[in-house]
């Protein structure tokens, strides 16, 4: 058996209370969509603060105004990546059971399916309130990295999603039998920490690299270019990883153990890669189309 690093001892629970005779938990995982979620707001209002990162020296929105669209987009979040989740991965389990769809403290959200979710819900409060769409993409944009990163550290913490078999020396030794069983593996089985992967790349490289364009290159004063580069930047990096991840249970079959969810003459790609190439080009359509207009004065 090869070297792997053994899986923390951390619990998905932070604490439990007992009252009234039912139990309230503090997951791990519902306090990265918070923490998350803050963090990114407080980003955003510290750029609308700041008059010379945008056009003609005027903020897309008042910090206010994004208060107040905070609450769509948590909307958008919760209902988009919930049902993109039942939509994508799962519509026959959900469609015997109705009911479960709402059952969203039991897991399954789909980033994906959230990233539609407020791109309908900024579409909405924008068109109410006569807000530049660009610009407030661009805006929305910057906060979104710091829920990925803590999203993917929770996801670590709960031991799921992890990646394919791997003896490489980082390989971690996840819990439960369907991550510790590999047939072509003799004893416990290491996998990719891929969770860890793409809170590197999804969260802390992407952060660092608009938080760098709009700060030092006034990247807001090309409307379209930050958000087009965090949908390209996110796809290129979940297209990626997808390769090391163990794809969800469903697509996995003895014909299939790549779970791949298209195949054609020997190639395919899995549902997280196909759902990544449309924001990889519609992020490369948004970066060339602000890059071929001149900065706004």
């Amino acid at each position: 058996m090869n070297a792997m690093i053994p899986f923390p001892d951390i619990s998905p629970e932070i604490f439990t209370i007992t009252a009234f005779g039912m139990e309230f938990a503090l997951r791990w995982y519902a306090l990265a969509y918070i923490v998350g979620i803050i963090i990114g707001w407080r980003l955003v209002v510290m750029t609308v603060k700041a008059p010379r990162l945008w056009p003609g020296q005027t903020p897309v929105m008042t910090p206010a105004q994004i208060e107040d669209m905070l609450t769509w987009i948590i909307l958008g979040v919760l209902l988009g990546g919930r049902l993109g989740y039942v939509l994508f991965y799962q519509p026959g389990a959900y469609l015997d059971d109705p009911l479960s769809i709402i059952a969203i403290w039991e897991g399954g959200m789909a980033f994906h399916g959230g990233a539609l979710g407020v791109i309908l819900a900024a579409w909405l409060y924008t068109r109410r309130h006569g807000i530049n769409r660009l610009s407030a993409a661009d805006a929305i944009a910057l906060g979104v990295p710091p829920g990925l990163l803590l999203g993917r550290f929770a996801n670590f913490i709960n031991a799921e999603l992890w990646g394919r078999p791997t003896d490489m020396p980082w390989g971690v030794a996840f819990p439960g039998r369907a991550a510790q069983f590999c047939p072509e593996v003799a004893g416990v089985c290491a996998r990719h920490p891929s969770q860890l992967y793409e809170a590197f790349l999804e969260g802390f490289v992407l952060l660092v690299l608009l938080l760098w364009m709009v700060w030092r290159r006034g990247a807001y004063k090309r409307p379209g270019l930050v958000c087009g580069t965090f949908l390209a930047g996110y796809g290129l990096a979940r297209f990626a990883v997808e390769f090391v991840r163990q794809p969800d249970a469903q697509f996995v079959s003895e014909g299939n153990p790549l779970g791949l969810a298209w195949q054609m003459g020997g190639y395919g790609l899995t549902m997280g890669q196909i759902l990544s190439l449309p924001m990889i080009l519609i992020g490369a359509w948004l970066i060339l189309r602000a890059r071929a207009r001149p900065p706004l004065a």
